[in-house]
């Protein structure tokens, strides 16, 4: 995970945390609806500044292969 996911990961859990407790939200069902409005929003906010969403990152696979295609090239 690369600080970008980690950043956006803990602000939407500290969002969904903040409004669980500001709306009194009791039970799973809402709770879990609750997480998954926030992290829509949060994901919307990142789509609307021009940020790379989520699944656009590279994996370790692909920064792995990345660099030994760089260090072929080199040689």
């Amino acid at each position: 995970m690369n600080e970008d996911e980690l950043v956006a990961n803990l602000f939407r859990i500290n969002q969904t945390k903040q409004k669980l407790l500001k709306d009194n939200v009791q039970g799973e069902k809402e709770a879990k609806d609750v997480h998954y409005e926030v992290g829509k929003k949060v994901r919307k906010a990142i789509a609307d500044i021009g940020g790379m969403m989520l699944e656009e990152m590279p994996t370790p696979k692909k920064l792995e292969r990345t660099r030994k295609r760089k260090q072929t090239i080199r040689k």
